[in-house]
């Protein structure tokens, strides 16, 4: 097991189902001579050639069509989009064709297709670049979506993604390629759809994914140093869904507090309040509280950026509110 970067995770998992599938290729913006935007692919299109790692043009609606039709004709397409908020232009492909074809045509066909995108804010590059709309895309039946958290849950899940039949959106934190950690070698697998406790504690479940659990495990840190046990629920998947670990350690500490990156309003943490309340409402001690980007498009001015973003002293101050 080595410790790396969640960049070097990502790019080991491309790696090693390439050489393992010859039907998975690659494509995208800038993947091949360039290596990648966040150089997750430096040195595919030397090993496997142009066949395998394709640069496409600036058109995310060809890019994501080709995919689809790649995918239902027996390869397995990974295909890039350099951020998630350029997935808008490819948004009738995505959720109106990958999403529903094998539904529609009753299982005729399969869509082995993983979208690899980066989300989120903290880079100063605007409003119309750093969003966070991962609950759009978790909306829809059919489509997969996996936003890990740390290195070896990116690794585990890109090579899930990429062997499944599904079509899946991977969303991967800008900010979080260069944060390291503890990654088993060769074939590690984690399953999709399958929450996990990142923290044991007793007296509040602090329920995050992606950005946010490197954020809540410093916040729990810090309340640790007040006596203050928290629980950390990571999600790792949107849809599927895995509440079951949510309830359980709800029903033990009788509190909550959901941290997201995205907006409130329609958020991943409304769909988890409303879940613990349907499933477990006679164990609910305090209203459960949800610490999410400020209600505005994020600024570019890196002060305000970070006003907007969820800091470690808020999830601080909702815990200690709930308590």
């Amino acid at each position: 097991m080595a410790k790396i970067t969640m960049r070097q995770a990502i790019s080991q998992a491309l790696w090693e189902e390439m050489e393992r599938d010859p039907q998975v290729f690659i494509m995208g913006q800038e993947v091949g001579v360039w290596g990648g935007t966040y150089a997750v692919t430096k040195g595919f299109y030397d090993h496997f050639g142009p066949e395998r790692v394709r640069d496409t043009p600036i058109a995310e609606a060809a890019i994501i069509g080709s995919a689809i039709g790649a995918a239902m004709t027996g390869t397995r397409p990974v295909a890039e989009l350099m951020t998630i908020n350029f997935a808008f232009s490819a948004m009738d492909h995505i959720v109106n064709e990958a999403a529903k074809l094998h539904y529609m045509f009753n299982g005729q066909m399969v869509l082995p297709l993983v979208i690899r995108t980066v989300g989120g804010g903290g880079r100063q590059l605007g409003a119309t670049h750093s969003q966070t709309p991962d609950a759009v895309f978790a909306h829809f039946p059919g489509l997969k979506v996996v936003a890990p958290g740390t290195p070896a849950d990116a690794k585990g899940l890109l090579k899930a993604a990429i062997r499944s039949n599904d079509p899946i959106m991977f969303i991967e934190h800008a900010t979080l390629y260069q944060v390291r950690g503890d990654v088993p070698d060769g074939d590690y697998i984690v399953p999709i759809g399958k929450s996990t406790v990142q923290r044991s504690g007793d007296h509040v479940t602090i329920v995050t994914y992606s950005k946010m659990l490197e954020l809540s495990l410093k916040a729990a840190d810090e309340l640790a140093k007040d006596g203050i046990e928290a629980e950390i629920v990571d999600l790792r998947t949107l849809r599927p869904l895995d509440i079951e670990p949510v309830i359980e350690s709800f029903k033990k500490t009788n509190r909550a507090v959901i941290v997201e990156e995205g907006w409130k309003s329609f958020g991943v943490g409304a769909e988890i309040s409303a879940q613990i309340y349907e499933q477990a409402f006679d164990y609910v001690d305090a209203p459960i509280k949800r610490v999410t980007q400020k209600e505005v498009p994020l600024p570019y001015n890196r002060d305000l950026e970070q006003m907007a973003l969820p800091q470690v002293e808020d999830i601080i101050k909702a815990v200690k509110e709930v308590l």
